[in-house]
């Protein structure tokens, strides 16, 4: 009897440190758990790549122009004027060389063909004696506003009234030929300046 008794209160007992037990082993189960997760949260996924600022590369600005050409405009003593496009960091020289290149009349002293180019720059060559003949002109209009028909450039024979470029040429090929004009009424031999369009310039011109 007593026998029994001691095995019933053995049993007993065995069943209650279990009790105890297996809540304890469950709750740190559920640790473990919980921490093996958050690990696996702050590692990054396995075969991809880090992009952007963590690789250290900066995105590129769409907004940014990417061009690779300029547009320059060569005019004056060229063969072929005219509008010209060409790769970033050309120089003068290439410019005036898609223009044709310079003709006799040039005057290349004037000219830096070593100098970069810019978009939308205009390159204009001289004529030999052109600046002189601009100088003079400036100087002739300082003076008293007049248009001297023995220095003037061919701009500014073209700023007077009723003188169109063939006129201003006309006026250019007479001095060429006939020299000097003696007299303001002699620009009336120029073809197409007859009294009506030497009434209108006869206050704004003069010869020396």
């Amino acid at each position: 009897m007593k026998d029994r008794r001691k095995k019933k209160n053995l049993w007993i007992g065995a069943v209650c440190c279990l009790c105890l037990l297996l809540p304890s082993c469950g709750n740190q189960d559920e640790v473990w758990i919980e921490q093996s997760q958050e690990e696996m949260a702050d590692q990054p996924a396995d075969g991809l790549e880090t992009t952007g600022t963590e690789a250290g590369v900066e995105d590129e600005d769409p907004r940014k122009p990417q061009t690779s050409q300029l547009y320059v405009q060569v005019s004056g003593a060229v063969h072929n004027p005219g509008v010209y496009e060409l790769p970033q960091g050309s120089r003068v020289f290439e410019a005036v060389a898609m223009a044709g290149g310079l003709t006799d009349a040039a005057d290349g002293r004037l000219l830096n063909q070593a100098q970069p180019l810019s978009d939308g720059q205009m390159i204009y060559v001289y004529a030999q004696g052109e600046v002189q003949e601009e100088m003079a002109a400036q100087d002739t209009r300082e003076e008293d506003g007049r248009v001297n028909l023995n220095t003037a450039s061919l701009e500014q024979l073209m700023g007077l009234p009723g003188i169109g470029q063939a006129k201003a040429e006309g006026i250019l090929a007479y001095r060429k030929t006939h020299g000097a004009f003696g007299k303001i009424e002699d620009v009336m031999e120029i073809e197409g300046i007859k009294e009506g369009v030497f009434s209108k310039i006869k206050d704004r011109i003069k010869v020396d």
